[in-house]
């Protein structure tokens, strides 16, 4: 479904644009998801919503297996990009499991500040983005999918997600639809 409003309570949720994941090759470069993100973060601050900072350390607790063995492992893999311009009034939430709510305070820091709505962008489409918005959606979230501000390492994965699981969850829209509907809230 089209964006079609954003709710006076929205924050935005970005997952996993970290130094690690953003080195990968995804289906679309890492830097147009980082620039859209970037964007929409700082029109959030703006507005003095929540920006929440996911980022993924390791691997679930009680798990035996070496941390994402197909993955690069960098000194700083778990730092989020600086293109983010990380400001001490974000929220940061470090995730051992591919959703960003299970076993991370993420709903208690939305509940508290009254979020009703979430808007959500990041890497990958298909696993930490879609888990986070499944969850957000069994929440009660109202949900907005930013389409040109996530990414996946395979491009059915990407697709899928885009087209057959986010439309069932909420509204989706492109940064620019996201921005606009961020400048019809009231200051």
């Amino acid at each position: 479904m089209p964006l079609s409003t954003l709710d006076p309570k929205s924050a935005l949720v970005v997952i996993d644009l970290q130094k690690g994941i953003t080195a990968m090759p995804t289906v679309h470069p890492p830097a147009g998801v980082i620039a859209n993100a970037s964007r929409l973060a700082k029109a959030f601050r703006a507005r003095e919503l929540p920006v929440v900072l996911v980022n993924v350390a390791g691997v679930a607790p009680g798990r035996s297996e070496a941390p994402r063995p197909n993955l690069p492992r960098i000194a700083d893999w778990a730092e989020i990009v600086p293109e983010l311009d990380a400001q001490p009034s974000d929220l940061r939430v470090t995730k051992h499991q591919w959703g960003a709510f299970y076993g991370t305070p993420l709903d208690m820091h939305l509940r508290r500040r009254g979020v009703t709505q979430i808007v959500l962008c990041g890497i990958s489409t298909s696993i930490g983005v879609e888990s986070t918005a499944r969850d957000a959606f069994e929440r009660g979230f109202n949900l907005t999918l930013v389409t040109d501000a996530v990414t996946d390492l395979f491009a059915d994965a990407h697709e899928r997600a885009l087209q057959r699981i986010f439309p069932r969850l909420g509204e989706t829209g492109t940064t620019e639809d996201v921005l606009a509907q961020l400048a019809r809230l009231p200051a």
